[in-house]
């Protein structure tokens, strides 16, 4: 019997803390790191060796912010994520969970939002649900043969369509009852004690349902009112769990609601608030100061909990026709989303009435916005007709004596979902990209990792940042040093989220990726399509490169050299389901769970 399973030799060794890395030997048994060593040990005394040297070795990233709450059921390997590094995701974010509304309410509040067609989620649900309690999806999720670790928030909007009904869970005129406050802040009690992070949720009014029967109405968390909201909260508040939520978009945002919230000015204990999102937005640019100033300001002056996540890479998304949920921020854009049919849309887009109406919202400078609203900062990049790949919209209505929205609609209602575009809705400024990266009250997130499937890929953001800081201390322009950029992606935000990740030392699971740095370049940034065969062979978008050498998870190698190991997600799977405050270890048919000690 050999004393190791598995040795990573002669590595450059992080531990996540944020301190020096050194040259190193790691041993793992039993799905933990059992010593660390930096003289070599003896390779006859592991069963495998993967040689490090040279290569970072680190603990695996925490992704923070996914939506794979349906992939996960249909292909648990989640090979998209475990390809670079990950080997920890958070789901149920944005309110959105499939636990306990009926599977067409499930698909109704997931699918327009997240842009993964209906009839999938639909399909998923019925082949492998077998859950309608917080408890029993924790014991079905641990069940799967996961390719990496999974842990979950709550979704409010799933929650409150079990405790009110749709009908009433989306209407502004429904209130509900003290039983039915009484009823919610019991289901989320329970979901804590089966070690759910939190809670999420969502005002932002422009995500909006699918479906027939109450189709484009917004979710229901958009019109949680004061005392359900205090009630709620405070669950978290005494069980030291996180609200996870995202603002109106609105010229009265209600996000100093979120910081009175996270306030322990005035109350015994804080509320842990993680928001959507810390951006450089080219609709607002001076937003950015707020973003970099205003959480570590107000959390010191109301001694709050208060943090913003961030995507620590050009927020770029593309698009296919008018599909894409930006449009939904304006009348307009919204009425020819709302509208399934596409010989109906067409009518509309045609209609001299809409085209004034599209740019009446175009032009309006007042209104609320994410999308900067430019067609000249808007390419084609794939069309039918070839001579208007590279273009904007902007010049091509130019080039034909249009207004830049009649050239858009022109060119949607002649190519329909054939005319493929792009454009950079924030983080386009290098300087304060480098900023947000650096900010305390920022964690690194919202990859959107198993949702907007054609409209964006940031599976690999910690590489992209991990890359861009190799080349700012390249050309002697610092913004973060390696270690520091390794903790931020890693143990940061698994200790502020009270998960069992995120750090590599003796005793910890092992959970480790294995980067080339030779290998962090431009490559990491790259976009290119595959299909999933889960989903009926839909295109998605992914990131590709060869940066990860290996990726472990429990001890597990799940992907090494390009390949994922032999039937991982179909005949076995290392991941578990990571409860708040938790250790696990072992196989989920052999766990051992005990309370997770300080950092």
């Amino acid at each position: 019997m050999s004393r190791y399973d598995l040795i990573v030799r002669g590595g450059i060794w992080f531990d996540g803390s944020g301190g020096s890395p050194r040259v190193a030997d790691l041993a793992i048994a039993d799905g933990e790191v059992v010593e660390i060593s930096s003289s070599p040990l003896d390779d006859t005394d592991a069963d495998e060796v993967i040689d490090g040297t040279g290569r970072w070795v680190m603990p695996g990233f925490v992704d923070v912010h996914t939506h794979y709450d349906v992939e996960m059921l249909v292909a648990p390997a989640l090979t998209e994520s475990i390809r670079h590094g990950v080997t920890t995701a958070i789901v149920g974010n944005c309110s959105l969970t499939t636990i306990m509304a009926s599977n067409t309410e499930c698909a109704d509040i997931f699918s327009r939002v997240e842009a993964v067609p209906r009839d999938i989620v639909i399909g998923a649900l019925d082949e492998h649900r077998t859950w309608s309690t917080p408890g029993e999806y924790v014991k079905a999720i641990d069940g799967l043969n996961l390719g990496l670790n999974i842990a979950a928030f709550l979704g409010q909007s799933d929650m409150r369509i079990n405790v009110m009904g749709m009908d009433r869970a989306v209407d502004a005129r429904a209130v509900p009852t003290s039983d039915e406050i009484g009823r919610m802040t019991e289901i989320l009690g329970d979901a804590l004690d089966a070690g759910f992070l939190g809670m999420s949720a969502t005002t932002n009014w422009i995500d909006k349902l699918d479906g027939d029967l109450y189709r484009s109405r917004s979710l229901p968390t958009t019109f949680v009112r004061g005392r359900e909201f205090r009630a709620l909260n405070k669950v978290l508040r005494e069980r030291g769990r996180i609200l996870q939520s995202t603002p109106q978009v609105s010229l009265t945002p209600n996000v100093p609601k979120f910081f009175l919230a996270a306030s322990s000015r005035f109350r015994r204990n804080r509320l842990k608030v993680s928001l959507l999102a810390a951006a450089d937005s080219k609709a607002y640019p001076p937003l950015i100061y707020f973003m970099m100033y205003g959480a570590p300001i107000l959390n010191r002056l109301l001694k709050g909990d208060f943090q913003w996540q961030h995507l620590p890479v050009p927020f770029t998304v593309y698009a296919d026709g008018i599909d894409l949920v930006v449009f939904e921020e304006f009348g307009s854009g919204a009425a020819a989303l709302d509208i399934k049919d596409q010989l109906e849309r067409n009518e509309l887009l045609a209609s001299e009435e809409y085209r004034r109406w599209f740019r009446r919202d175009y032009e309006n400078k007042l209104s609320p916005k994410i999308w900067h609203r430019n067609l000249y900062d808007a390419t084609v990049v794939a069309c039918p007709d070839t001579t208007l790949v590279c273009k904007s919209f902007g010049r091509i209505g130019d080039e034909r004596g249009l207004h830049p929205v009649d050239a858009f609609l022109d060119l949607v209602l002649e190519h329909g979902r054939e005319i493929r575009w792009r454009t950079t809705i924030a983080n386009h400024r290098p300087k304060y990209l480098d900023k947000l990266a650096a900010n305390k009250s920022v964690h690194m997130g919202f990859g959107d990792a198993g949702a907007h499937l054609r409209n964006m890929a940031f599976y690999n953001y910690h590489l992209r940042l991990l890359e861009r800081v190799k080349s700012a201390q390249s050309q002697r322009k610092p913004f973060l040093t390696v270690e520091r950029a390794v903790h931020r992606l890693t143990a940061e935000v698994a200790d502020w989220y009270n998960l069992d990740a995120g750090h590599l030392r003796v005793g910890d699971r092992a959970d480790i990726v294995i980067v080339d740095p030779t290998r962090l370049d431009q490559s990491v940034h790259g976009l290119s399509e595959r299909e999933i065969p889960e989903y009926g062979g839909l295109r998605r978008m992914v990131n590709r490169g060869d940066a990860v050498t290996a990726t472990i998870v429990s001890g597990r190698v799940v992907y090494r050299d390009g390949r994922f190991a032999d039937g991982l997600g179909a005949d076995w799977g290392p991941g578990r389901f990571l409860p708040a405050g938790r250790k696990v270890r072992g196989t989920n048919d052999a766990a051992a769970d005990a309370p997770v000690q300080p950092a």
